[in-house]
């Protein structure tokens, strides 16, 4: 069985495939293009793959046709800045594409690459508490926190809906992690962030299937 994590080439998922490679796994990896670091994980590295283009994934699923898997991770994201009175043509575009990449981009991971798991195997999809309503007290960043309030309702549908095949699903936080994405700020970096998720991976089952996971502190976040 393999464990395929889709957006391993920086950041949260170079660093979850690193640590799931030293502990033995076989993993996938997918990138739109393999940065070295990618490369030297130890992973079978998959380029051209971007979950906002359906057509990859399809092409990717094809590719592991026959190889069952125990994990679909989706790692990959992407997060820009709209402010109101700044919401012009252009912050429009950025927050259509931060729907593409982190709301229909697990959705369609999930249609097209859960039929290669199987009974007791596990979906999980990176999200932020940037999209609970609940925990919203600043307001702003409108593309980001619609897209992620989007994709945790897509996972909360996807735990009924994958549960009669004994699919799990975690929806995680990975914490504020000082990566690209973050420009480097943050309050962890990814050896620990990462280290939380995959002991999520690990433990996530039917019982708690579509939870909203803090991943480093193991807190069920508000919707």
């Amino acid at each position: 069985m393999a464990k395929l994590i889709l957006g391993a080439n920086r950041g949260i998922g170079l660093e979850i495939t690193r640590q799931l490679c030293q502990r033995g796994e076989n993993v996938i990896a997918t990138a739109r293009t393999a940065s070295d670091e990618l490369r030297a994980s130890g992973a079978e590295v998959h380029e051209g793959i971007d979950v906002a283009r359906h057509d990859t994934l399809r092409s990717l699923a094809a590719s592991l046709t026959g190889r069952p898997l125990d994990w679909v991770l989706v790692v990959s994201g992407l997060m820009s800045v709209q402010r109101l009175g700044e919401l012009d043509e252009t912050a429009v575009e950025g927050i259509r594409a931060q729907f593409e990449t982190n709301a229909l981009g697990p959705l369609m991971a999930a249609e097209i690459l859960t039929p290669l798991l199987g009974n007791g195997s596990k979906l999980g999809i990176l999200t932020s508490r940037m999209g609970s309503i609940e925990d919203n007290t600043s307001g702003n960043s409108y593309g980001y926190r619609m897209s992620k309030a989007a994709v945790n309702m897509a996972a909360a549908s996807l735990a009924h809906d994958l549960a009669p095949r004994g699919i799990a699903v975690a929806l995680l936080h990975p914490g504020w992690v000082r990566t690209d994405m973050t420009r480097h700020s943050g309050l962890i970096d990814p050896p620990e962030s990462a280290a939380a998720i995959i002991e999520r991976m690990d433990h996530v089952g039917l019982e708690d299937s579509g939870r909203f996971w803090h991943a480093p502190n193991r807190e069920i976040l508000p919707w």
